[in-house]
C-alpha cells in the first residue's frame, strides 16, 4: 500500500465511509480495466456506501423490533396450512394498510401461523424503513403497570405509541383487570390518534376483542379501519388508496416481495 493509498484509507475511516473502504479495491480494479469512467467510479462508490448504511440501519431496526424469530413471508410454508388465505396475506404484504395508518386483526385457532405472519409483516415493514415493535400483550400490560408504580406511565405509553407498527401477540387471551383494560384503551387510542398501525394475533373473535378494551361511560377508541383475517371465510376489505409515509422508502432496483401460492 502506497502512502497515498494509506492516506485515502485513513480519510475514508475518518469520514466513516467504510462502505467505500470495503469496495474500494474492487472498484479501482474495474476502473483500471476501463469498466468505469471517473463519474461512474464515484457514483458506484457512493452507492456502495448508501447500501451499507441502509443495510446497517435495517439490522438495527430488526434488533429493536424484538421479534421472537426472524420470519418472512417468502419463507412461510403455505402448503402446511391450507386454510390460510394466501391471496389476502399477499394483499397485506403490499403494506397499503400501514401507509394508511390502518390495523390488522389476525385471529384463528392455535398453530395456523398467526404469529409467523404477524412477524413476517413486521419484517416487511422494517425493510421499507418503518420502526416496528413486537411483544406479547401480557408483557406490554406488565410494562405499563410498572409505570403506574414508579410514575413513568406517560413515558412508557409514549414509547409504545412511537413505533410506526406495534404487534401485540396473544391479544385478549384472558380477562383483564379494570386497570389493564384502561391501559389498553389508552394505548390503542393514542396510536389511533397518531395514525400508528397495530397488528394483533388472537384466538377470540373480533367481537370479543372489542370487549377487552371496553370501559363503561367512556368514548369509543377513535375509529380506524381494521382488517380481520381468519381461516376460513374471510371478509373482503375495501381497496384504499396508498398514502406515502415519510419513512417509506425503496432503494434503487427494489421489488415487492412475492408470497408463495
Amino acid at each position: 500500500m502506497t502512502v497515498i493509498d494509506a492516506a485515502l484509507h485513513a480519510s475514508l475511516r475518518t469520514l466513516k465511509l467504510s462502505g467505500m473502504l470495503e469496495t474500494l479495491d474492487a472498484r479501482l480494479t474495474q476502473a483500471h480495466a476501463g469498466q468505469l469512467g471517473h463519474l461512474d467510479f464515484l457514483q458506484v462508490l457512493c452507492q456502495d456506501e448508501i447500501t451499507r448504511r441502509e443495510t446497517m440501519s435495517m439490522h438495527r431496526r430488526l434488533r429493536r423490533a424484538h421479534f421472537d424469530e426472524q420470519t418472512t413471508l417468502e419463507g412461510f410454508d403455505f402448503a402446511a396450512s391450507p386454510k390460510l388465505p394466501t391471496a389476502q396475506i399477499r394483499d397485506l404484504a403490499a403494506l397499503r394498510w400501514l401507509h394508511s395508518g390502518e390495523s390488522v386483526l389476525l385471529h384463528g385457532p392455535v398453530g395456523v401461523g398467526k404469529t409467523h405472519v404477524a412477524q413476517a409483516l413486521g419484517h416487511l415493514a422494517i425493510r421499507q424503513g418503518a420502526e416496528v415493535r413486537f411483544n406479547k400483550t401480557s408483557r406490554v400490560l406488565a410494562h405499563l403497570a410498572g409505570g403506574h408504580a414508579d410514575r413513568t406511565w406517560p413515558k412508557r405509553l409514549a414509547e409504545l405509541t412511537r413505533p410506526h407498527l406495534l404487534i401485540l401477540d396473544n391479544f385478549a387471551m384472558r380477562e383483564h383487570t379494570p386497570q389493564q383494560a384502561d391501559d389498553l384503551y389508552e394505548l390503542i387510542s393514542e396510536r389511533a390518534q397518531a395514525d400508528r398501525s397495530l397488528i394483533t394475533t388472537s384466538q377470540p373473535q373480533p367481537t370479543r376483542l372489542v370487549s377487552a378494551v371496553s370501559q363503561p361511560g367512556r368514548r369509543r377508541v377513535p375509529a380506524r379501519p381494521a382488517h380481520q383475517h381468519q381461516p376460513p371465510g374471510l371478509h373482503e376489505r375495501p381497496q384504499l388508496p396508498a398514502k406515502q409515509t415519510p419513512w417509506a422508502r425503496r432503494p434503487p432496483g427494489h421489488q415487492e416481495p412475492e408470497v408463495a401460492k
